[in-house]
């Protein structure tokens, strides 16, 4: 690092928190603007929120790791997400935006009633808004943690490489990286989710240019000899976009996966498994975004934007980076490193100053928001609906900023006790398999009720729990992801099995969820009443989703076929995209 690089950082630094201080009185009016931005955000802030928030300081890492260990097409493991992404575009934006919520997790006490609901919402307010959440920000902050410790190796605390605080040991990376989320708790709590958004718009531009900078300086170094040089330097399975399957783990091929693991990825986890950013319906950040909009439309659009984006505009950068580094660094024991190492090793000085401040971008939109949305659960949906309901705006925005910042501290914690950033994904997966069926289905079937999300969201932590104990449940201790066909099975049939043995919502709520959000679709029909708007067919919203999967797909493959430089994947590409974009455009247009 040198002068220019951290001239350039600390222009970073300066502007982000110059935008925080500016929208300091604004999120200080009530928690209305504090957690939702007045519901004014314009689609096109919405949706680079979803897309900055979504791009972390662990998502190269993370898409480094899949690529060493199954070549391009490993990425299916995140890949597979893109079908649940429209869904929720064209399914469920408009839907969030009509219900007038603060959070998602309040949708609970909307659609249901009772004792079983009250639950319910305060279940998922303390293991989404806490656990989960400072889960996601530890690992997010291990991948950060691995930055500081390959571009610093020399980096010391009071001359020592690592300390031990309350029987926990920190090491000197890792000590920096805790003083940048403190450092970002004060920024998210100054600001409000205005200032977040905003940001998060500057951040992504920032990040975005930064990686793309990388991926061309790394192609350009002899040693890798472009995208010709790889190909001839590594196997050629490791460039197929689509996996190589065979029957069973450890066949011939080096870059595979068995077809049960495919099958997993394609035919169950996108639908059936809860995950930040790729919930099905939408949830957490994403339907906080959804509810902030100006309007339904923007709520939609915003979400396409997002959707296509994230699939489409991201990953190549740090594809062709992991790529390069498997040739650089051949043999590494921790593969998530080549791409620090690439950084480290190959860009020129002011290059990877803006690299280095793009992570921190990465690391900061990701982190703010996740507190942020997370601090909304425990102060909107616990303890403002159990505790203390009668306190001025002024009280639960200074409550909300103190929680940001001990959810903060307990997160620091947390990143003690991780290895891997794939073993926390594939963690949270397996412990919600099954739950996105009833997040589906509770805006299209009257007759989910409380008991079914309630089940569906207990038994999968239940059976890891159980599975991590030892307990013999055949099939639950299989690797990931065919761990997903028991996991969701089970859950699957118990929720169903409580469905059916519970009575439904009380009508009047049934009638009063139906009234104000009006889903499209037979599922309302017992309840359909002359007075109500007739619902929308559910026809033309599966043909703008099929469309939209077509275009995301054909493009993220187009991109990489470029890439390749293979003529006939881009000729089919084309033949999909076209189409597919054509008639989204007119149908939306139209609608």
């Amino acid at each position: 690092m040198t002068t220019i690089d951290w001239l350039i950082v600390g222009a970073y630094f300066a502007i982000a928190t110059g935008i925080a201080m500016w929208y300091y009185r604004r999120a200080s009016r009530n928690t209305f603007e504090f957690f939702l931005g007045g519901r004014r955000l314009p689609w096109f802030l919405a949706g680079t929120s979803m897309v900055a928030t979504t791009f972390a300081a662990d998502t190269p890492l993370a898409v480094t790791e899949f690529v060493a260990a199954n070549g391009i097409a490993g990425n299916w493991i995140w890949w597979n997400f893109a079908f649940g992404g429209m869904l929720t575009v064209f399914f469920f934006a408009r839907l969030w935006r009509r219900s007038g919520i603060t959070t998602d997790v309040e949708f609970v006490e909307v659609r249901y009633a009772g004792t079983a609901a009250a639950v319910l919402r305060g279940i998922k307010a303390v293991y989404f808004g806490l656990l989960m959440n400072v889960l996601i920000i530890a690992w997010v902050s291990l991948a950060m943690e691995t930055i500081v410790a390959v571009l610093f190796p020399d980096l010391t605390i009071f001359g020592q490489r690592s300390i031990i605080i309350l029987d926990m040991e920190f090491s000197a990376a890792l000590i920096a990286v805790s003083i940048l989320v403190v450092v970002v708790s004060l920024y998210a709590l100054l600001s409000g989710l205005w200032g977040i958004v905003v940001t998060d718009a500057f951040q992504f531009c920032i990040a975005m240019t930064g990686s793309v900078l990388m991926a061309i300086f790394v192609l350009r170094d002899p040693a890798v000899g472009g995208m010709q040089g790889l190909m001839s330097q590594l196997p050629p399975e490791t460039f197929s976009l689509l996996p190589s399957l065979q029957s069973a783990a450890g066949g011939a091929a080096t870059m595979a996966l068995t077809v049960p693991a495919f099958i997993a990825f394609i035919g169950i986890q996108w639908w059936s498994s809860w995950y930040p950013g790729a919930e099905p319906g939408g949830g957490g950040y994403i339907a906080q975004r959804m509810i902030s909009a100006r309007t339904e439309r923007d709520s939609m659009l915003a979400t396409l934007l997002y959707t296509i984006a994230h699939y489409c505009l991201r990953p190549w950068p740090w594809i062709v980076v992991a790529l390069a580094s498997m040739v650089l660094y051949p043999g590494l024991a921790d593969t998530r490193e080549g791409f620090v190492l690439v950084m480290r090793d190959v860009l020129p000085a002011g290059i990877l100053g803006l690299m280095v401040a793009a992570f921190l971008a990465a690391f900061m939109s990701t982190i703010s928001t996740q507190l942020n949305w997370g601090v909304s659960y425990l102060i909107h949906d616990g303890w403002r609906r159990f505790l203390q309901r009668d306190k001025s705006e002024k009280y639960y925005v200074v409550l909300s900023r103190v929680a940001t910042f001990v959810v903060a501290l307990i997160s620091i914690a947390i990143t003690t006790q991780l290895s891997s950033i794939r073993e926390a994904w594939e963690l949270i997966l397996t412990a919600s398999a099954g739950l996105g069926l009833v997040l589906v289905l509770r805006w299209y079937w009257w007759r989910i009720n409380a008991w079914s999300e309630l089940v569906a969201t207990i038994a999968p932590i239940l059976m890891v729990g159980a599975a991590l104990a030892g307990v013999p449940i055949p099939g639950l201790r299989s690797a990931f992801p065919t761990n997903l066909f028991t996991v969701v099975a089970i859950t699957t049939a118990l929720w169903v099995g409580v469905t059916f043995a519970t009575r439904p919502t009380r009508k009047a709520v049934l009638q009063s969820f139906y009234a104000r959000v009006t889903p499209p679709g037979p599922g309302w029909r017992p309840l359909e009443s002359s007075r109500w708007q007739a619902p929308e067919h559910l026809g033309p919203l599966v043909m703008r989703w099929a469309a939209g999967v077509v275009l995301v797909y054909s493009v993220l493959f187009l991109t990489g076929y470029i890439l390749l430089s293979n003529k006939m994947g881009i000729a089919v590409s084309l033949t999909l995209a076209i189409p597919a974009s054509t008639y989204l455009w007119r149908s939306l247009r139209n609608s």
